[in-house]
């Protein structure tokens, strides 16, 4: 890794949570001085529970926000669009399924859990 990109690129693998890199691309970063947000695309990969079946892009559904860890005092919020898909012989429309968002809340696990060690709960949300 010569370049600044490739530089860029291990600066926010470090960051964020590092299984935006295995299932998405970032679309676009917005900082302003309070907060940080990225907007993420599902990477355009089969689902592999459908693996043996056709599949068409449906396109994406709708952005779901998660907050992550503040860096430099600013909130992290992650925009997450995932990826709908056709399956051609049954006509149902589906999704992969992956677990990046802690259950019952809009945060990332890693920091649904550090928040839960540190208060010993996970507080609401605004």
């Amino acid at each position: 890794m010569d370049s600044t990109k490739d530089h860029y690129i291990l600066l926010l693998q470090a960051i964020l949570p590092e299984e935006i890199f295995s299932y998405f691309e970032i679309t676009q970063v917005i900082i302003d001085e309070n907060r940080l947000d990225v907007h993420l695309d599902e990477l355009h990969q089969f689902p592999e529970e459908f693996s043996s079946e056709k599949l068409t892009s449906k396109g994406f559904q709708s952005a779901v926000v998660i907050q992550d860890y503040p860096i430099r005092e600013r909130m992290v919020y992650l925009h997450v669009r995932k990826r709908k898909w056709l399956v051609c012989s049954t006509g149902q429309i589906v999704s992969r399924d992956w677990d990046l968002i802690a259950k019952g809340a809009r945060y990332t696990k890693g920091f649904a859990s550090f928040l839960k060690e540190l208060f010993g709960q996970i507080p609401d949300q605004q």
